[in-house]
């Protein structure tokens, strides 16, 4: 049965600026959480990525949270990720999320539980996000599971995987970009960009490797509400990298107008990757500040 591509693939392949935020599900049963984040976004992106178990700690589940986002005519982007379903979980999910109407999935790893608030849990990681790619993608064009069982409906859903142009090695992040293509990728969403001489030196090598023609490139911004966030996010999480000068810059204003560099920043940087051959969009990763991602998008002229 064929269905109409989802609102971010039509506006992706209609050759529109794309523009995506993220909802993390609560720590808990309530969905009024889920419902005050979405009424926040209504209107204002094409899609809302829904987290899976972020950080590793227990929250509501993203398909549940996503099929809240459905209810209230919002578009999710579903993550899923490997950590804690084998394939014949992930495969089930896939399955259930579609037929509760969602149509784009972020295949991910997942943080490590040792990083969470159960770190003595067992993980799973089956497979690989490599490999989920390709699961999807099978059970999208073939119909068929991975045991080659043929399926009453194929899941015809946008595929995305992430990127991060700033982890070491620095020569393989292209080549890892080319093999997420392969496995299936549609379309890419990219870490938080502080440092952009090295991301632009990213994208340029994946443009002369064709690989912004094979993909869509959504490009990751999230806004400063303090130094002393720069300076974690630099030191403390894994894959980010947040240039000095950037730092600096957030410490040479009174705390009081922190905020408002930080939001400055995001917006100097969504105008400068508009401007960058091969980006098809921005993820706006407002870490439990929803309230903010309007304001983003209006001030940077990316309104819907």
């Amino acid at each position: 049965m064929k269905t109409s591509p989802s609102n971010l693939q039509k506006t992706l392949e209609n050759g529109k600026f794309a523009v995506t935020a993220e909802c993390g599900p609560p720590r808990g049963a309530n969905v009024k959480v889920v419902r005050q984040k979405a009424e926040l976004l209504k209107g204002v992106v094409d899609a809302v990525n829904v987290t899976d178990n972020q950080t590793a700690i227990v929250r509501m589940s993203s398909i549940a949270a996503s099929a809240h986002l459905v209810q209230m005519g919002l578009e999710p982007v579903m993550q899923m990720v490997v950590r804690d379903r084998n394939r014949i979980a992930l495969q089930s999910d896939i399955l259930g999320a579609w037929s509760l109407g969602i149509k784009n999935i972020l295949c991910l790893s997942g943080d490590h539980q040792t990083f969470g608030s159960q770190p003595d849990a067992m993980n799973v990681f089956d497979i690989d996000s490599m490999n989920l790619l390709r699961m999807v993608k099978n059970m999208r064009d073939n119909g068929k599971d991975m045991s080659g069982f043929e399926l009453n409906e194929a899941p015809q859903m946008f595929i995305g995987a992430a990127a991060n142009p700033f982890a070491d090695p620095f020569e393989y992040r292209v080549i890892r970009l080319a093999k997420k293509i392969e496995a299936g990728a549609d379309f890419i969403q990219t870490q938080c960009i502080y440092n952009m001489k090295r991301f632009k030196e990213w994208i340029r090598l994946s443009r002369e490797e064709g690989l912004t023609e094979k993909v869509y490139i959504l490009a990751g911004v999230t806004p400063l509400k303090s130094a002393g966030m720069a300076k974690f996010m630099n030191n403390r999480v894994a894959g980010m990298d947040v240039p000095e000068d950037v730092i600096k810059r957030m410490e040479g204003v009174p705390k009081e107008k922190a905020v408002a560099e930080g939001l400055k920043i995001c917006l100097e940087t969504i105008a400068e990757l508009r401007e960058i051959k091969g980006i098809s969009g921005v993820h706006i990763m407002a870490i439990e500040w929803e309230e903010k991602v309007a304001e983003i998008v209006k001030a940077a002229g990316l309104q819907k």
